[in-house]
């Protein structure tokens, strides 16, 4: 997919979702217009916009109905269910989170009310460094590792993960991992995401055998995959968030490629993770459009 096709697809999910406001709205639907997957509409948005597509129709919902409130005499309870509220107090709980008052409140004269402004999509032509990457058939294979469960809500999961490797690394875990498993390198897994409650279980772990003894840590299996794999030359963090957003940013707009929908994962090889030359890598499973 070109980037302007892309772009114009991306922009035309965005109008749906803006008309769609009032009305019950599936991401279903809001990716077919992209012609894309689900999967790969949610994690393209949440990537590009640092939003997930829930948090974004919510707090744009909050916003509209804000100004209902302010400019009509609407009853609350009706501006609740337009916006897709069961009931009066799940609207107000949303409302005062989003506005620091209360849907009565809003009708005051001059009150301060906060609004999430309608995203929109910008073609950046950069072109100025190439990206590379291999495409890696791998079989099915075993992780063993420690899990958390974080939501991707407000960035939550930006917050906890690094915290959690600092737990990890702290506690002995992450030296422990190494020793239980088959492999030298250590694995950040975002093992599966759940768009809709806006939770994403990640884990930090080694590869093994289905023979392995875990030693009291978990097990999984990474299903078989075509791999897109991209290397990351710098220090930790920033080299590797900045081919992240390469990769959502201009990798998958200039391909063919989609997110076929598993889990995804970092590679981190033994070393000084804040010296200019340490590599590591950003593993992520695709397949053709």
């Amino acid at each position: 997919m070109a980037n302007l096709e892309w772009l114009i697809r991306m922009k035309n999910a965005l109008d749906y979702m803006e008309s769609k406001m009032a009305e019950p709205l599936r991401i279903e639907d809001v990716a077919k217009v992209a012609h894309v997957s689900p999967f790969h509409f949610q994690r393209m948005f949440g990537m590009l916009t640092g939003v997930t597509v829930a948090d974004y129709i919510r707090k744009r919902r909050l916003t509209l109905a804000a100004q209902e409130l302010a400019i009509s005499k609407i009853r609350v309870l009706d501006v609740a269910l337009k916006y897709g509220y069961d009931s009066p107090e799940a609207f107000a709980k949303a409302f005062r989170k989003a506005h620091g008052l209360t849907p009565s409140a809003a009708r005051e004269p001059g009150v301060q009310l906060k609004a999430f402004p309608r995203l929109s999509f910008h073609l950046s032509l950069k072109g100025d460094q190439e990206m590379e990457y291999r495409i890696v058939e791998k079989e099915a294979f075993t992780v063993i590792g420690k899990s958390m469960e974080v939501t991707t809500r407000d960035g939550e999961n930006l917050r906890r993960i690094p915290a959690f490797w600092s737990e990890c690394n702290a506690d002995g875990t992450s030296d422990k991992l190494i020793q239980t498993g088959t492999g030298k390198d250590w694995l950040g897994i975002c093992m599966s995401m759940d768009m809709k409650k806006e939770l994403l279980s990640y884990w930090i772990g080694v590869e093994g055998t289905p023979k392995t003894d875990p030693q009291g840590y978990e097990t999984a299996v990474i299903p078989a995959a075509s791999w897109a794999v991209f290397k990351s030359v710098g220090p930790m963090p920033y080299a590797i968030q900045n081919v992240w957003q390469r990769i959502f940013q201009e990798w998958f707009p200039g391909t063919g490629y989609e997110h076929a929908g598993g889990p995804e994962f970092e590679l981190y090889p033994p070393g000084d993770t804040d010296a200019e030359d340490y590599v590591c890598e950003v593993w992520i499973p695709v397949m053709k459009k």
